[in-house]
């Protein structure tokens, strides 16, 4: 073990014990260009309790940051709030070395670690809503079914108000700081917003439900601690009031504008609609993709109305880049958006009817029939742009 890696105290009786993945450049097709942590969390009660593990690389770190407050053999349960690999990675592992009384996990989180690993001992079932004492502790465990996986659980603390939230209220950054509010705020914003749209999108009808079960709970939440990214030890109220108005996606006077192009004429189509939607008034972000990752579309229609995407024709279909996208945000569920398509062509021009056709498949309400151009669009055609731009503006009120 190595013992410059040190536990950070964010309690009387809680340390974190995590991982800094500084490393870290995509996750899921998410890029991460900010890296993460991998969250872990010592509870020094009676019975000495460590939520969550990290991933395997990450393993000595850990061990070293729980050995700088008490030698892992002292551990008696280890909670496992999620299955996937960044939090279990190392977790046949660590109980082999630490030899605890039981590992804890939910039914679902139960199936999926045996399904990656053999884990000594095996694993205890928890069902939503069960205590378990730590002799001068208790926890509670409450299900939180595809948030984001089948198997996710948060983990509550009585005596300290801390709410363990795993993948929840967390984002992909790699800092030296341990704390929001040790954080800017609009890196905070921004940053959050970018883990949600990318992880947690597609869950929002079940964020909202926990939300609200949170709040009839009545649970006093005095530190909320995520498996990714800093801890909220203040102003818990922030992330969750985020959390709600990322789940709700009410849509707002901003279009997202993103195409590929072969020989510009396609971008020049999506300026033109540019320029109608700002002469309605509306924020639009520019977004050719051969500047702009996935990842950041989404983020960016987060807090959007409206989705106008554009395609050149090649071989019979749309730009890879443009399928991509699309693939990606269709499997996101972005819900509450208007939008269009249009592109140009040589010969065929199937682009902007494919285009249309998945953005019809995401939900999304369609103004117009989409605009194609052949070749080089003339005056006549980028009027036709500009005008649709002005309806999308007309459309989002």
């Amino acid at each position: 073990m190595k013992d410059y890696f040190k536990a950070v105290k964010i309690s009387d009786n809680v340390y974190w014990v995590g991982a800094i993945d500084w490393g870290l450049r995509d996750f899921h097709g998410y890029s991460t260009g900010r890296g993460s942590t991998y969250n872990a969390f010592l509870i020094m009660a009676d019975k000495i309790t460590l939520i969550d593990a990290v991933r395997a690389p990450f393993k000595e770190e850990l061990l070293s940051r729980i050995a700088s407050v008490v030698s892992p053999s002292d551990i008696t349960y280890i909670v496992s709030n999620h299955a996937e690999m960044d939090h279990s990675g190392c977790l046949p592992d660590i109980v082999e070395e630490i030899r605890p009384e039981k590992v804890f996990a939910s039914n679902f989180g139960v199936k999926n670690l045996a399904s990656h690993f053999s884990i000594p001992g095996g694993v205890v079932p928890v069902k939503d809503g069960e205590k378990l004492s730590l002799g001068n502790m208790e926890l509670t465990f409450l299900e939180t079914r595809m948030v984001h996986w089948p198997d996710s659980m948060f983990t509550y603390l009585g005596k300290e108000s801390m709410l363990f939230s795993n993948d929840a209220f967390g984002m992909h950054m790699a800092t030296s700081e341990r704390f929001a509010d040790e954080i800017p705020t609009p890196d905070l914003e921004r940053m959050g917003a970018e883990y949600y749209a990318n992880i947690l999108l597609p869950y929002s009808p079940l964020i909202i439900k926990l939300l609200n079960r949170l709040d009839g709970l009545k649970l006093p939440i005095r530190t909320i601690a995520p498996d990714h990214g800093p801890i909220w030890r203040k102003d818990t109220g922030q992330i969750l009031g985020l959390y709600r108005k990322w789940a709700e996606q009410k849509p707002t006077r901003k279009a997202v504008v993103v195409y590929d192009t072969m020989w510009e004429s396609t971008a020049t189509m999506a300026r033109s609609i540019s320029e109608g939607l700002a002469a309605g008034n509306v924020s639009t972000k520019f977004m050719p993709l051969k500047l702009s990752h996935r990842s950041d579309v989404v983020t960016e229609l987060l807090d959007a109305g409206a989705l106008v995407v554009g395609s050149s024709t090649l071989h019979n279909n749309m730009l890879p880049p443009v399928a991509d996208v699309l693939n990606y945000l269709k499997g996101l569920k972005p819900k509450n958006l208007i939008g269009a398509a249009f592109g140009s062509y040589g010969w065929s021009g199937e682009s902007v009817g494919q285009v249309g056709d998945i953005l019809k498949a995401m939900g999304v309400e369609l103004v117009g029939e989409g605009i194609k151009a052949k070749f080089v669009p003339d005056e006549s055609v980028l009027k036709e742009c500009y005008c649709l731009g002005q309806a999308i503006a007309e459309k989002l009120g």
